[in-house]
């Protein structure tokens, strides 16, 4: 079945004002929304919204609707997106991924490497989080703000996947991190991944189910929790989260559609935690919180 990517070209403004009627119409329903950004100098910026074929005539109906009430200008356009073995093309399609200072990188394009870069290198196909993902990357670009700006004594990585954002963390300031995920292999895979970046101390890694081991009160309370996972359970363990956050610390939480924003931040701020920003790449949220 083809994906198929409804959008609209504009500026900036306008695409953010769209993506921001886009949220309200689809609210809490899956359908991935976004801006990009197509010409810098131009200011030439598309809103997209991407479905499966067998929901086009519904979505694209919806979206009409709400355009020509909001939007009359607006000329919606269709691309179908095309199927592609990711697997096959896991390294030759994948290019380096900047976030911040963050370089995220395979083994085969160690030489784009610049003076400045904190490198990170993860081979794609081995578990999910190699930068090019929007939560990734949105996890990343908020880490680099929050550990230049206020003091982290430790971190968590709350459902790791290949590592990379706990050794972004250690990378960035030596600070050490528990990395836990339910899959064992995962877990296996960003202990190779930890090796693999020459960390030799400083990330521990455990199979956890949710926060059911005895590492998070050994190695907490945590002045960073990174979660990057779906909106579903951040909702849920939202009360636990909370109380393995030190006083003055930050929470980092993806994996969350735009539309799903407002629940994650409303259970968050029932654990008395502060929101503080919100980003967007690609149709999902990063969100910074704290406790103030």
């Amino acid at each position: 079945m083809s994906e198929i990517r409804l959008y609209v070209t504009t500026t900036e403004t306008k695409a953010e004002e769209i993506l921001d009627l886009l949220s309200v119409v689809f609210g809490e329903e899956d359908f991935a929304i976004g801006t990009t950004e197509i010409d810098e100098k131009k200011d030439i910026w598309e809103a997209s919204i991407y479905m499966m074929a067998e929901d086009e005539a519904e979505v694209q109906s919806r979206v009409a609707d709400a355009l020509k009430a909001s939007f009359p200008e607006a000329r919606l356009e269709r691309e179908v997106i095309p199927e592609i073995d990711w697997v096959v093309k896991s390294l030759e399609g994948l290019k380096p991924v900047r976030a911040g200072r963050f370089l995220v990188h395979g083994s085969h394009d160690r030489d784009k490497i610049r003076p400045g870069d904190i490198a990170i290198e993860i081979d794609a196909g081995q578990a999910f989080g190699t930068g090019h993902h929007g939560t990734t990357a949105g996890c990343l670009e908020v880490i680099d703000s929050v550990v230049r700006s206020r003091p982290v004594r430790n971190a968590l990585d709350l459902g790791t996947g290949s590592g990379v954002l706990a050794i972004a963390v250690r990378k960035l300031r030596n600070i050490p991190v528990l990395a836990t995920d339910i899959d064992p292999i995962a877990t296996k895979v960003a202990a190779e991944n930890v090796r693999r970046n020459g960390i030799v101390s400083g990330i521990v890694t455990r199979t956890a189910p949710g926060f059911h081991s005895t590492a998070f009160s050994e190695h907490g309370p945590f002045d960073l929790i990174i979660a990057n996972i779906l909106a579903r359970p951040l909702i849920r363990m939202a009360p636990k989260l909370a109380t393995h956050l030190a006083p003055g610390g930050s929470v980092i939480l993806s994996g969350i559609l735009a539309g799903q924003r407002w629940k994650v931040i409303a259970a968050y701020s029932g654990a008395r935690l502060r929101h503080v920003r919100t980003i967007w790449r690609n149709g999902w949220v990063t969100i910074h919180l704290d406790r103030p």
